[in-house]
């Protein structure tokens, strides 16, 4: 089990965050530009817990050279069930660098957009405070 899903499933918040490189990139499922850097990821991974509920990795899939993790996950955002995964990166210290999200269907990506952008406030000014 990736140490990554191993946190989450703790509800370990500081152990994702310890996770991520200083350089971490951020793509979202309904953002189109990346979000750079280790502060604004964990924020948007903190509002995550918070919008998530009944959030459950389902599959892990893994590259042979153990740098590149597929997550799988289930979850519900309001009365919307939620399929996605998470794409993990990690650099050569076992370090986060790259993490992408994508999520199905429509509507479920739509209430998630929906969700995380009333959580936006809180998020900057958690980057902001890091």
């Amino acid at each position: 089990m990736h140490p990554f899903r191993a946190a989450v499933e703790k509800g370990d918040l500081a152990g994702v965050e310890e996770l991520l490189a200083e350089n971490v990139r951020f793509t979202s499922p309904v953002v189109f530009k990346p979000y750079p850097g280790k502060a604004i990821t964990a924020a948007i991974l903190r509002a995550a817990f918070r919008v998530f509920e009944d959030f459950r990795y389902v599959r892990e899939i893994d590259s042979a050279g153990g740098r590149d993790h597929a997550l799988v996950f289930e979850a519900r955002v309001g009365d919307r069930e939620i399929t996605g995964c998470d794409f993990l990166h990690v650099d050569e210290d076992g370090l986060i660098d790259d993490f992408m999200v994508m999520v199905r269907p429509l509507s479920a990506a739509q209430a998630l957009a929906t969700a995380m952008a009333a959580q936006f406030a809180q998020i900057d000014r958690e980057a902001a405070g890091a």
